[in-house]
């Protein structure tokens, strides 16, 4: 068992202690994603398997959260900008813009990218060195603004 996986289940059981009926909703949906990796991917779980986990649940979840707020619903976007919040506490310290365009500009010059074609180069070169620490959608237009 990972230690990530092992700090969810941990952190289902104190949220269950205290009653923390919304943490506890969203630790077992983790929870529930990771079983079912396990046993239908027939993958062992490691801290990577955690985050790629992770990621996509709080991908869904700004995709809700937006889908909310154009649908005039604060209520229901809070809701999942807090479920956001709390998964974000099972990844790694967040990359800041500057951290990500230095990135970027080494990821262009060690690849030798000069135009969109070559994104595929500058992605597989990135995406190791970002992986769990930045939204890789966001990422893919940061590089798609640079290459022109």
């Amino acid at each position: 068992m990972s230690d990530l996986q092992k700090r969810v289940l941990d952190d289902v059981k104190v949220a269950m202690r205290a009653g923390e009926k919304d943490r506890l909703m969203v630790l077992r949906m983790l929870s529930a994603e990771l079983k079912q990796r396990e046993v239908v991917e027939s993958t062992e779980i490691t801290d990577a398997v955690v985050m790629s986990a992770v990621e996509k649940m709080v991908k869904q979840r700004r995709d809700s959260e937006s889908q909310f707020r154009a649908g005039n619903r604060p209520d229901l976007a809070d809701k999942e900008a807090s479920e956001i919040q709390l998964l974000l506490g099972y990844l790694p310290q967040q990359l800041s813009e500057t951290e990500i365009a230095a990135l970027l500009d080494q990821a262009i010059a060690e690849t030798g990218a000069s135009s969109g074609k070559d994104m595929g180069k500058v992605m597989a070169w990135i995406k190791p060195k970002v992986a769990g620490r930045t939204d890789m959608g966001k990422l893919s237009g940061l590089i798609k603004g640079k290459l022109g």
